[in-house]
């Protein structure tokens, strides 16, 4: 039988247990929950809803997924998925079936993941990659091309070809007629280099950007009138780029390159350019020397790679992807830059494995509807400080 104090302290916690959160408090407890378990808290209550978006609007707002896919260079080349969440600082494992091997996984301009094989091409536009399409293969099979996707159109220039076919041909595949079309063929100049090892791709509105990794050189496609135009200078004058790649944070074409010399890389910076014919080039930041260090490792800095959304840009070092080095653009121009392990790699998976990354937007309605699919789960992995 309890005593008089001991039913008086009972009857106190169990009022405290019961008592509902409300307002500031509630919605202070969501802006530390990760965005995957915000979704079944939104379901509990309609007041609980409501802080929820609250919490996510004015506190701790989302900011784009970095996502980092792995696949396993031998047969059967099994697929992985992780995700990177800046808003709450963690690493999501995104667990379902292996994406069925077509030919070497590779991304694009941030949001497009896809395979080409000599007879099939697939391609993943949604954000989380649940959803893969097939197609056939366009006329000039090419190895290693430039794919990009823009609006209703994919298309696939450059590559390496075989002897008899055009190192710069041309192919768009239109989504609604399901039907390949030829187009003017890539400038001369890029004969050397047309692949996208050597190129860069940026999709802005209706065109595609490609950019030259070593010279800077930079021509637009628009598949609406199936012409190049260019060239354009994107470089800023006084700088000795050796590198650099392109990329679109909203609606800025930003430069990411690499300062110095071969031997001995003196900066990583980022510009925005922009002007009709995109003469101006304004510097955005410069990547901390402690990061740039990182950024290197026991490997040399030759080149990095840059994924974009919104105003976050993830930048690797493809030599060295053990670390990731975000760069946060504020409302006042003032640039957050912070290094992250990429819990992906580790000593024994890395020789078998391809990394391959990209980038979205991921809010409640992407994620609900990925919990509805047919079976991927989600599971968090702690950041090792």
């Amino acid at each position: 039988m309890k005593t008089e104090k001991e039913e008086h302290v009972t009857t106190e916690a169990e009022v405290v247990v019961e008592a509902p959160f409300h307002g500031d408090i509630l919605e202070a407890i969501f802006s530390r929950v990760s965005l995957i378990d915000l979704v079944p808290a939104s379901h509990v209550s309609t007041s609980w809803n409501r802080a929820v978006f609250s919490s996510l609007r004015h506190l701790n707002k989302l900011k784009p997924w970095l996502l980092v896919h792995t696949q396993r260079t031998r047969s059967p080349h099994l697929t992985t998925t992780h995700a990177y969440d800046p808003r709450s600082n963690i690493w999501i494992r995104i667990n379902q079936p292996s994406i069925e091997y077509v030919a070497a996984l590779r991304s694009s301009h941030s949001t497009l993941l896809y395979m080409l094989a000599p007879s099939k091409l697939s391609f993943s536009l949604d954000p989380l990659n649940l959803t893969w399409h097939h197609v056939d293969a366009p006329p000039v099979w090419r190895k290693d091309p430039i794919v990009a996707a823009v609006g209703k159109f994919i298309i696939i220039a450059g590559g390496d070809c075989n002897f008899e076919d055009s190192p710069l041909a041309v192919d768009m595949f239109n989504l609604e007629t399901r039907s390949w079309d030829t187009c003017e063929t890539m400038p001369a100049i890029l004969k050397d280099s047309a692949a996208s090892t050597w190129l860069s791709v940026a999709v802005i509105s209706d065109q595609i950007f490609v950019a030259e990794k070593l010279s800077g050189v930079t021509y637009s496609f628009n598949p609406r009138t199936k012409s190049w135009y260019g060239p354009y200078d994107l470089r800023p004058s006084g700088q000795n780029i050796i590198f650099s790649v392109i990329a679109l944070t909203g609606s800025r074409l930003i430069l990411v390159g690499l300062t110095g010399y071969e031997e001995t890389v003196q900066s990583v910076k980022v510009w925005e350019v922009k002007g009709e014919r995109l003469e101006e080039c304004k510097e955005m930041g410069e990547m901390p020397q402690p990061l740039v260090e990182k950024l290197k490792g026991s490997c040399c800095l030759a080149a990095v790679e840059a994924t974009a959304m919104e105003d976050v840009v993830y930048i690797h070092n493809p030599s060295n992807p053990e670390e990731l080095v975000k760069m946060e653009m504020g409302e006042d121009g003032f640039c957050e830059w912070k290094s992250i392990k990429n819990v992906v790699v580790n000593d024994g998976r890395r020789i078998m494995d391809r990394f391959v990354f990209s980038c979205w937007s991921v809010d409640m309605e992407v994620l609900r509807r990925a919990l509805m699919h047919k079976n991927p789960r989600f599971s968090v992995r702690e950041i090792d400080h």
